[in-house]
């Protein structure tokens, strides 16, 4: 069995965070801390062996979650998923970051990308079809796409 995902919330709503707190749990994953604004993820993030973090793009200091990202990937752990309502204004190098999950998201999408981004953390590439709501950054979709048999 493949080792559960050790999941980062970077959201500014708490209602939001425990909600996504709930389901990455409920799919088998642990959530290891949630931060609301920039300085407590980075704060969070150091201090834990975190595996992916999902990082909103408005946190509360600001539209301060691309540098999270940027800062993230500097730092070598966690991945980066965004999970945003604004696509829009991820910039084109997608700051590092595997890809996005537009908000509003279902059950069903966010536990399917769980199981493409454990696939891809632990045995890369992932083995199973990119999931419907989740959009590959241009870097990953290069490494991470399922061949085409």
């Amino acid at each position: 069995m493949t080792e559960p995902l050790k999941v980062l919330i970077v959201e500014d709503e708490a209602l939001l965070a425990m909600e996504l707190e709930s389901l990455v749990e409920e799919a088998g994953h642990r959530v290891v801390g949630w931060a609301m604004s920039s300085d407590e993820a980075r704060s969070i993030a150091e201090g834990s062996d975190a595996d992916i973090a999902f990082v909103d793009i408005h946190l509360a200091d600001g539209p301060t979650g691309v540098d999270v990202a940027e800062h993230l990937k500097q730092s070598g752990r966690p991945m980066v998923v965004f999970m945003t309502a604004n696509p829009k204004r991820i910039p084109d190098h997608f700051a590092g970051a595997i890809g996005v999950i537009s908000k509003p998201y279902t059950m069903n999408g966010l536990v399917s990308a769980l199981r493409y981004l454990q696939e891809g953390v632990r045995r890369p590439p992932p083995v199973s079809q990119l999931p419907t709501g989740f959009t590959l950054s241009p870097a990953f979709s290069t490494v991470w796409s399922p061949s085409v048999a």
